[in-house]
């Protein structure tokens, strides 16, 4: 069996990095195809240099990168299908996988399925029921081009069987938190950050911005900031700044309050361990991003969602997670009085295997 796997941000770094050990303890071929989509050492370098040298050497590094870096995502999209199907037609896999909702798994799941080639959907069903995030189309297109679809919570599978999409649907569980299981040991181990920002556990604040709905508006979030600003507590608010957010920052003149405020400790994005370690340890998280609300649910720390929806549903039902949008006062009561309201469901997102799950079923296909 020969697979090329297509990768471009961050998040699809980790979750690749238990799938292929597991490919390769099984004896798959697996082709690593990089977009180039995240391109700069903190958002990409960093992670395959962790997860290769951290994980017995079983993580492949990309036999092929497109460097396409940051356009339009209609330009960006256009670029990467065309750099894809060139290598798809050369390399001739068996299988596509693609995972989550970024522009390179849209265009790695048409470029398969314009030449016929299965696509494997990771992290398959996903639903913000908001068609205004571009990881929405994303999702839902991938999804109904996909031939095999693994789904990482039973919501997912719900769905897709409204949507009619009922072939080869598996619930297996998230990866992420095959990855969380794998790395946090290690992470523990390796990391010096809360020693390096001077910040002590559960004395700060974890804050993530990097969403385009919040980073290019200016209202959105001048109110996220705002509604930070408003805590008067002691503890400090950590900030690894996306270069999106660190760029809309400077535009509408806010990084120098920002810069300013003591409290705030501003840095550059960092590596997974090091994020695993700042999550743990927070007191509390404040995010835009869909992997991080489910890696605080994990790890057992309440999460405050700077959206207006999230597709990680099941974290707000089970009382964990928060969402306040960009809603200043919304934001300063849940930094205030915001605590988990039920227990921990150990089997939200599976039992720690979803990777060997997939490939036992790929290769029963």
């Amino acid at each position: 069996m020969k697979i090329i796997t297509v990768v471009g941000a961050r998040p699809q770094f980790i979750k690749a990095a238990v799938v292929s050990k597991a490919f390769k303890d099984n004896g798959i071929n697996e082709i690593l195809l990089h977009t180039g989509q995240h391109y700069d050492y903190k958002m990409s370098e960093i992670f395959f240099k962790e997860l290769f040298t951290n994980f017995k050497q079983r993580l492949i590094y990309p036999k092929y990168n497109l460097n396409i870096g940051s356009y339009s995502h209609g330009k960006q999209t256009g670029m990467m299908l065309e750099g894809i199907e060139n290598i798809l037609v050369k390399e001739k896999p068996d299988f596509c996988v693609v995972y989550g909702d970024t522009n390179s798994t849209l265009a790695g799941a048409l470029a398969s399925a314009k030449l016929k080639i299965p696509v494997v959907h990771i992290e398959a069903g996903l639903r913000s029921n908001n068609m205004n995030m571009p990881e929405e189309v994303n999702r839902i297109v991938t999804d109904h081009i996909s031939s095999i679809l693994f789904c990482p919570t039973k919501t997912a599978v719900k769905n897709l069987y409204n949507e009619n999409v009922k072939k080869n649907v598996f619930f297996v569980g998230d990866v992420m938190y095959d990855a969380i299981l794998k790395f946090l040991p290690i992470a523990e181990k390796k990391s010096k950050i809360l020693k390096e920002l001077n910040v002590n556990s559960k004395e700060y604040f974890y804050v993530t911005v990097h969403r385009a709905e919040n980073t290019d508006d200016k209202n959105r979030l001048k109110n996220i900031f705002k509604g930070l600003f408003s805590y008067k507590g002691e503890e400090k608010f950590v900030i690894p700044l996306h270069p999106r957010t660190l760029k809309h920052l400077k535009k509408y003149r806010m990084f120098k309050d920002i810069k300013n405020k003591k409290n705030f400790v501003l840095i550059n994005p960092v590596g997974y361990f090091d994020s695993l370690i700042l999550i743990k340890n927070s007191k509390k998280v404040l995010t835009d991003s869909g992997g991080i609300q489910k890696e605080a649910y994990i790890l057992q720390v309440p999460c405050i969602t700077l959206r207006d929806e999230t597709e990680w549903i099941e974290t707000q039902k089970e009382g964990w997670n928060v969402l306040t949008g960009a809603d200043t006062e919304k934001i300063k009561k849940s930094i205030l009085n915001f605590y988990p309201c039920g227990l921990k469901q150990k089997k939200l997102f599976g039992e720690g295997n979803a990777s060997y799950k997939i490939v036992k079923i790929l290769k029963n296909l």
